[in-house]
Order: structure tokens, then C-alpha cells, then sequence
């Protein structure tokens, strides 16, 4: 009887929800654009409808002052719920119940924009002129909020059927928008890192313990996954290998290889370069077969032989941080010269991405190649380039949603494994009816803003190192 205890399986279903997201091929390019659009144009659009006046341009430099001053509980979440209601479940319904109607709800979000900035610019001009517009730091706190919120509301999605299958990671080649997920993370801590804002590096022995937590926690998934029989697709990462481990290598790295950032951008570029032609001569055949040995290197090759592009990837990050954002003694970095570059910048790499992926190898998160790399490039900065919309009609600091998720990223990210994990191992997410998903992925996110905003709200900043 003992022995049948122990048998039993806690998830069940664990080879049947390996095998919903193994063997895709993802969306297009087009399609990836379209959804990139709809997530910040909720964000822009909701900053615009904001009627608190009271707070002002979050350009201030006091993130440490974490308590939201001067709010009383019931405006904080009421405002929270508001966030949610405007941004949150829009983005749940269009990547789920709309998802076959994405391009026209891109295409609307944007008319509206557009009409807003066309009724409300002049009226801003005449009044404060140009020289009000705030700086680049709230545009750059709403894009990483952004990038945490969709992902945290992929990780469950991506286990009911609701969730259209070609969003979800390709097998090898060709590109869902959950395969952005981890070279966002990635060019999201490069701009705005120890290296991009010019800072004096550490001492290998501090660069050791600022990692350790992203070790911990990857050793953390690996036990936990492995008691609780989590589902793992072996394709992703490995073995053995996760998120965690890619975040800590690419770290680590940075950190024995100093380069200053101004030269971090061709290091990146050579990095890449070298990386491709070692892909195009035959190391893609070796990742992306199925045939491993017993060593813990083949073990894990498509995670360890990744982070030459994840690590190449970081560096141009650096580089287009320091340049576009901390570089004090460049002339003329005025918010407009900005915006304009970011704009530029997000066409440039749209287009070498669809260069890279119809004529040296396509996209492939699995690999990190160059494809893939641009096509992250590409997609984050056209997020961010809609952000900086918001700023030439409002003056008004972050939602309350952004702060809470931008005082404890991390954190929520955890948060959002754990409520991931509890909800997989107590709910049958194959079975479950589009009405039933819809409903859990709605509860999950409201839970996870809640709980965030109130870490929030009593002052908590959830920092590891």
C-alpha cells in the first residue's frame, strides 16, 4: 500500500502537458509586431485616461523611498484594481479569447493613439511648449514592467488551450512571443545595468554574490520540479539547465571580461558573428538533435552553448544603454533625440531580424542566434519606442501597477512560478473549458497584482543582493 503512495505521481498529466508545448513552429514575425503593440498601447492609453494629477513625473531619483506617500489603503488599490481592469485583462483577452483578431486590435490601439496625440499634442505645445517633456526613466520603468507582466501571464497561460498553441516556445526554428521572454529579461537588465550606467565593477568575489541568488533559485527549480514531478520540456534548456543559470552565466561573465561600455556594442557584434558561423558550420545540427550523452555538458547543450548569444546579446545592451541613457558627456541628449533614436533603432533591427531570418539561419530561441538575438532587439525597442508616446501628452508619473512590479521584479516573477506551479499540480489545465481558463488566468493575474501591490503599498522592496 506503502509503495503505491509513493507511486502516485502529484502531477499526472505530466508527459500529456510536455507534449501541448513540444514539436511548435510559432507565429510570424507580423503577428509577434501586432501583439508587441497591444501591450504598451494598454499602458499609454490607460496613462492618458489617469485622472491623479496630484503625482507628478516619475523622473525624480528617489526609488528608494518605496512606500507610496500620502496614500490612504482604499485609493491605492482601488487605483490598483483600475490598473488592472484597463491593462491587465485587455492583455489576458487579446492573447487568449481575441488572439485570432490581434491584428485589428493592434491596429485600433494604435488609431486611437494616434487620434488622442493629434486632439491633445497642439493643445500641449502652445501651453508648456517642448521643453517640459519628461526624461526617458519612466519610459524605461514602464518597458520593464512590461516585459515581467506578460510574461508572468504566458507561464500559466501557456497550459490551457485557450492559449493559441503558436504562441507558446518553437521546438527549433521560427519564434512564438513566449520565446522573447528570456532575451527580454536579458536586454532589460542591460540597459539599465552596473555597465551601461558606467559604474565602477566589482570585485570578482562581489560579482560571485550578486549571482548567488539567480543560482540558488536555479538549483531551487531543478529540486522542486524534480519533487513534485513538474512537467519540464528537455528541448528548452536541457536537463538540467533553466532561466536562472542563463541570467547567472551572462552575469558572471560580464563581470571577469570587463569592457567598458562604449566598446561593449562591437564586442557584442563580434560575439555573434563568431557564434553564427560556429552555428552555420554544424553546431546547429548538434543542438537541435535529439541524441545526448551522459555527460552534463550534452546534457545541457542547448542551455550552455546559448549563452555565447545571451552573453553577446547583453553586451549591445550595454552599449545602447550607455549611449542612449548615461552617457553625460554626448551633446544634445534631449528626451526628443532620444525618442528618435529609439525609434530608428527599432525599425533597424525589424529589418536585419527579417534579413537574418530569411537568409543566414532562422529565428531560433534554442540556439540564441542572430536572428533571434535582432528579432528581440527589434521587438523590445518598438515597445519601448510606443511607451515614449506617453510622455508627449502626459506629464504623470507610472500607474500604481508599474510601481508595485517595479520595486520587486524579482519578486513577483517568483511569485508568479509559485501560483504557476500550485495552480498546474491542483488543476487539470488540459481539460479545462475556455470559460474555466479564462477565469483562472484572470483570478491568477488579479492575485498576483494584489499581492504585489501590497508588498508594495506596507514598503517592502524584495532585494536579494
Amino acid at each position: 500500500m506503502e509503495d503505491r503512495l509513493f507511486d502516485k505521481s502529484l502531477n499526472p498529466n505530466k508527459l500529456l502537458k510536455e507534449q501541448f508545448v513540444s514539436n511548435l513552429t510559432g507565429s510570424s514575425l507580423l503577428e509577434i509586431a501586432a501583439l508587441s503593440t497591444v501591450v504598451p498601447a494598454l499602458v499609454v492609453l490607460r496613462k492618458w485616461s489617469s485622472r491623479d494629477n496630484s503625482r507628478k513625473d516619475s523622473a525624480k531619483k528617489n526609488d528608494d523611498q518605496v512606500h507610496p506617500v500620502g496614500k490612504d489603503w482604499m485609493q491605492y488599490f482601488s487605483t490598483l484594481a483600475v490598473d488592472y481592469l484597463t491593462v491587465v485583462l485587455p492583455i489576458i483577452v487579446v492573447f487568449t479569447v481575441l488572439s485570432e483578431w490581434a491584428f485589428g486590435c493592434a491596429i485600433s490601439l494604435a488609431i486611437l493613439i494616434y487620434i488622442y496625440v493629434m486632439f491633445k499634442r497642439p493643445q500641449l505645445y502652445l501651453k508648456d511648449g517642448f521643453s517640459q517633456l519628461p526624461s526617458m526613466r519612466a519610459d524605461i520603468s514602464s518597458y520593464r514592467v512590461s516585459v515581467v507582466l506578460v510574461t508572468c501571464l504566458c507561464i500559466l497561460a501557456v497550459d490551457f488551450k485557450i492559449f493559441p498553441r503558436r504562441y507558446a516556445k518553437a521546438e527549433t526554428y521560427g519564434s512564438g512571443i513566449m520565446d522573447l521572454g528570456v532575451g527580454s529579461f536579458v536586454v532589460a537588465n542591460a540597459l539599465v545595468s552596473r555597465q551601461a550606467r558606467n559604474i565602477a565593477s566589482m570585485s570578482f568575489k562581489a560579482a560571485l554574490s550578486s549571482i548567488s541568488p539567480l543560482v540558488f533559485l536555479g538549483f531551487a527549480r531543478i529540486i522542486s520540479t524534480w519533487g513534485v514531478d513538474y512537467q519540464v520540456h528537455v528541448g528548452e534548456y536541457g536537463v538540467h539547465w533553466n532561466f536562472f543559470f542563463t541570467l547567472a552565466a551572462v552575469s558572471i561573465l560580464t563581470s571577469i571580461v570587463r569592457i567598458h561600455p562604449k566598446h561593449c556594442g562591437l564586442v557584442g557584434l563580434l560575439i555573434l558573428a563568431g557564434y553564427q558561423i560556429w552555428l552555420s558550420s554544424g553546431l546547429n545540427e548538434y543542438l537541435i538533435s535529439d541524441k545526448r550523452s551522459a555527460d552534463i555538458i550534452s546534457q545541457n547543450k542547448e542551455g550552455i552553448y546559448s549563452i555565447l548569444g545571451y552573453w553577446g546579446m547583453f553586451l549591445i545592451g550595454v552599449s545602447l544603454g550607455f549611449y542612449l541613457f548615461f552617457d553625460t558627456s554626448s551633446k544634445g541628449k534631449n528626451r526628443n533625440t532620444q525618442v528618435m533614436k529609439i525609434w530608428v533603432l527599432a525599425a533597424l533591427f525589424w529589418i536585419l531580424a527579417i534579413i537574418f531570418d530569411s537568409y543566414i539561419e532562422r529565428v531560433s530561441r534554442r540556439m540564441c542566434n542572430f536572428a533571434y538575438v535582432m528579432l528581440v532587439f527589434g521587438q523590445n525597442f518598438q515597445v519601448l519606442c510606443i511607451l515614449t508616446l506617453a510622455g508627449f501628452v502626459s506629464y504623470k508619473k507610472n500607474l500604481v501597477l508599474e510601481d508595485a512590479f517595479n520595486q520587486n521584479m524579482l519578486g513577483s516573477f517568483l511569485l508568479a512560478n509559485i501560483l504557476t506551479g500550485l495552480v498546474n499540480l491542483s488543476v487539470n489545465t488540459l481539460s479545462a473549458s475556455s470559460l474555466t481558463a479564462f477565469m483562472i488566468l484572470s483570478v491568477y493575474t488579479f492575485a498576483l497584482c494584489m499581492v504585489t501591490g501590497l508588498i508594495h503599498f506596507c514598503g517592502v522592496r524584495m532585494k536579494f543582493w
